[in-house]
């Protein structure tokens, strides 16, 4: 016990690298983390950082995806995601499990269901095998995914067509039946700055506790633009006042191209100024960025023009963005 005590009361000084997880703990929070899967893992290059001291939790970027864990009904594929899981584990990490529904990497037979009961059986079983399979290994789960559109609609998919808002209770109650000491989330993505969508979500989330669904937390998943992230810090707490844990999701932060010095720099102030975000609020348990270095984001393809939205570069060097992040640590 006073091993423990001491261990706890240990000053970390703010000049040493590598150990953003233990510093963010220091501040009373859960973890930093990384998305992660075997095709980054497994990389010689990548490994080392990954399990270095600065992420304390690996998030699976695509492996526990629907499309990848049940291409078919009933046929259940866990390869990659046992991977990540035992490789998290076995390194003393964390895993926050990503994600149970969601409209998009759905296979087609998911899509082509006409009927809400079999529906509701469909999700109910797909939940109960992925949750129930990692029971006790997974800190938390991103139950439902990217549920709103802009305006504070629901978004258009298989789920909400047939079940309408219930689907979301569904699946918030088979997590819980697999495994009840993970901590469930909602997660989504613009909710960095006020508007219909985070308005929605909020007043989602009161409808959901007033009809006793388990919901532990929110999750912003803060894909965000250089020069535009002085909106988290007034929308985290916003989030956070539902009494729920939150957490940053997804985060990193892309450079329109090309890249210069001086927007390098911006980028440093910007992570300082997200990661100080989640320190200053009680609730916010912790960070993830979506990827470990600027070659493995999928940014490049996904928003043509920007690049560079990590804290490590594509030669895993860190970047200023890193020193930011340690800044607001520490």
């Amino acid at each position: 016990m006073k091993l423990s005590v001491f261990a706890s009361l240990v000053v970390v000084p703010s000049s040493v690298f590598g150990l953003l997880d233990q510093k963010i703990k220091a501040k009373g929070k859960v973890y930093l983390g990384s998305a992660l899967d075997p095709n980054t893992f497994n990389d010689g290059a990548v490994r080392p950082v990954a399990i270095s001291g600065d992420f304390g939790a690996f998030t699976p970027e695509n492996s526990g995806k629907w499309d990848t864990t049940e291409p078919a009904r009933g046929v259940f594929n866990f390869t990659n995601l046992d991977a990540l899981v035992n490789f998290a584990t076995s390194n003393g990490k964390i895993v926050r499990g990503h994600t149970l529904v969601w409209h998009q990497q759905l296979p087609a037979w998911v899509q082509a269901i006409r009927d809400s009961n079999t529906l509701t059986q469909v999700i109910q079983n797909h939940i109960a095998t992925e949750v129930g399979r990692y029971r006790g290994r997974i800190f938390a789960w991103d139950v439902v995914n990217e549920i709103f559109n802009d305006n504070g609609t629901f978004r258009t998919s298989v789920f909400f067509n047939l079940l309408g808002e219930n689907f979301v209770d569904i699946a918030f109650r088979a997590a819980r039946a697999a495994d009840p000491n993970a901590k469930l989330y909602i997660n989504d993505f613009n909710l960095d700055g006020p508007g219909p969508k985070i308005d929605a979500l909020i007043a989602l989330v009161g409808r959901l506790k007033s009809r006793g669904v388990p919901i532990d937390g929110i999750g912003s998943q803060s894909h965000l633009i250089l020069g535009q992230v002085g909106g988290v810090a007034g929308q985290l707490p916003r989030l956070a006042a539902t009494g729920l844990q939150v957490a940053l999701t997804e985060l990193d932060i892309r450079i329109q191209s090309p890249v210069t010095t001086q927007k390098l720099q911006q980028q440093q102030n910007d992570f300082n100024t997200v990661a100080r975000a989640c320190i200053s609020v009680p609730n916010c348990v912790g960070i993830t960025v979506w990827g470990i270095s600027d070659k493995n984001s999928f940014v490049d393809s996904t928003f043509p023009g920007f690049t560079a939205p990590l804290l490590f570069d594509r030669n895993l060097q860190r970047k200023p963005a890193y020193n930011g992040v340690d800044a607001a640590f520490s």
